[in-house]
């Protein structure tokens, strides 16, 4: 038998089987476009998204086979949702996390509601990206949609109600909408009654590992698993991914490298202080029962390199096609060996944590005509790390701290990156054993559902491995806390500037 996770992303999904000892069987992507309609506007086709998910999960099941999945689990991306209506139809796109429409909107709320007050309930700081909001949009702009609307559905409850079941979200996708009190752990009144939208349009909530049911003899078909196989509450997708990565107990934390660079700490109280409302950090419970993640990131991360390679690494691509290797790896492995003179603020689409400013701009400063390709690409990973110890400080000045990180996504292949990471945050840098650490711990869930697991801690020591260790260099570590003092000086010294241009 074997466990399934499902992960439901912007731009793909991905369907995993894993052995209850967390080996891989199979993997299965897809990918979908994103849609722009108008500057500003990010959307996505959910029945494209339903029809490409069930070909990964068809094809993973294949490939895993003799061992029949036992039981499969949803993950998806946060604040994406969708309108349905009484008959069950999509009738309209999703709107994505970095959709801009419901900006102003979002500020229209301090006349009703403080920031400290919606912190304080929702765990979430004020901000244009969260669903409610944009159900607030879909209201004003566009009332015949709303008004024929049954339900308004993240990705994870809308691929159960595909699947003949109940649209169930989990506490932690629940809380990414701006619309879930993370203290009572239920739809909050307050939220919903100023925003005058009705609770009966969103969903039943439960904690991750629910059991949402069964699968019917015609959904098992068109998914290709036997019929009876049981589907589970998973959760958004970093704390998904933190359990993959075993970050079960506090003073761990989750650094995913990948299109968004990422760290997940987890702590087991709420942290709704000041702190955490400045810089932008989200409080939120973890897919671990009675655990709770923030998340600090920088939405460049590590697209800042395709970037680079679509733009000046003709070099890498061209001997990427001749020799059959990944461009993406020749790029990261030829950067320098040491730390650049360069600095890199890593805003090449808006900036992220701790400012969250869509008017953030890139900056390279330092160069010089002895300025090699090597030391631009070391400055480039730099730009990403000191982005990340920008984080870790205020994180820790908010009282979230962290002793070790366990790296997963695709920077994970790069001893050098991984090695830079080590040395610029001074702590150790763990690589798992298993890429797909979202999909993992989303099969996780369905493990601990189905007994598999006494808890999710018993999961961690049975399923998730590290494969290697990356120690900080003392020395260079010294180097990199030097420098960041600079660093640490360049948006705040710049932003004006960058505001107006």
């Amino acid at each position: 038998m074997s466990l399934m996770g499902v992960y439901v992303g912007t731009s793909g999904c991905k369907a995993v089987c894993f052995t209850p000892e967390g080996m891989e069987l199979s993997v299965a992507t897809r990918e979908y476009p994103l849609i722009t309609p108008q500057t500003g506007w990010i959307e996505l086709d959910p029945d494209f998204v339903w029809r490409m998910a069930v070909e990964a999960i068809r094809e993973a099941a294949a490939k895993a086979r003799p061992e029949p999945v036992e039981a499969l689990s949803i993950s998806s991306q946060g604040e994406a949702f969708m309108p349905i209506n009484k008959a069950g139809r999509v009738i309209g796109n999703a709107i994505v996390t970095f959709d801009a429409r419901a900006t102003g909107i979002a500020e229209g709320w301090q006349m009703r509601l403080s920031k400290q007050r919606i912190m304080t309930i929702t765990g979430m700081p004020l901000s244009g990206i969260h669903t409610l909001n944009k159900i607030i949009w879909w209201k004003t702009e566009r009332p015949d949609v709303y008004n024929e609307t049954w339900k308004f559905l993240c990705f994870q409850d809308f691929m159960f109600f595909q699947m003949g079941l109940p649209p169930i979200i989990d506490y932690s996708l629940a809380a990414r909408t701006m619309a879930f009190d993370v203290v009572q752990l239920t739809w909050s009144s307050e939220l919903l009654d100023i925003a005058e939208v009705d609770v009966s349009l969103l969903p039943e909530v439960r904690p991750s590992g629910w059991v949402v049911g069964e699968l019917g003899q015609k959904a098992a078909a068109e998914l290709g698993v036997p019929e009876g196989c049981k589907v589970i509450a998973g959760g958004h997708d970093q704390p998904c991914g933190a359990l993959g990565a075993g970050v079960t107990r506090e003073r761990l934390a989750m650094n995913a490298s990948d299109t968004v660079e990422c760290i997940t700490p987890v702590f087991s109280e709420l942290v709704l202080n000041e702190q955490m409302l400045k810089n932008y950090y989200a409080c939120y419970p973890h897919v671990v029962s009675d655990m709770y993640v923030t998340l600090a990131f920088n939405f460049t991360g590590a697209s800042l390199i395709r970037w680079y390679r679509d733009t000046l690494g003709g070099v890498e691509v061209a001997e990427a096609a001749a020799t059959g290797k990944d461009a993406y790896d020749l790029i990261v492995e030829s950067a320098s060996g040491v730390p650049s003179s360069l600095y890199v603020l890593p805003y090449f689409t808006t900036s992220g944590t701790p400012y969250m400013d869509p008017q953030a701009k890139g900056v390279i400063m330092g160069l010089r005509y002895g300025t090699s390709r090597a030391e631009l690409l070391r400055g480039l990973l730099e730009g990403i790390s000191y982005e990340m110890k920008l984080n870790v400080e205020r994180l820790a000045k908010a009282g979230v701290h962290i002793d070790e990180f366990r790296a997963v996504g695709s920077g994970t292949r790069s001893d050098r990156w991984m090695q830079l990471k080590a040395d610029m945050l001074n702590r150790p840098v763990s690589v798992m054993n298993v890429s797909e650490a979202t999909c993992l711990g989303t099969a996780i869930l369905a493990g601990v559902a189905l007994g598999h697991y006494r808890d999710c801690a018993q999961a961690v020591e049975a399923a998730v491995k590290v494969r290697r260790v990356y120690e900080p260099d003392a020395a260079t570590a010294a180097v990199y806390d030097e420098k960041f003092a600079n660093y640490s000086q360049l948006y705040p010294t710049l932003k004006t500037l960058m505001h107006s241009t």
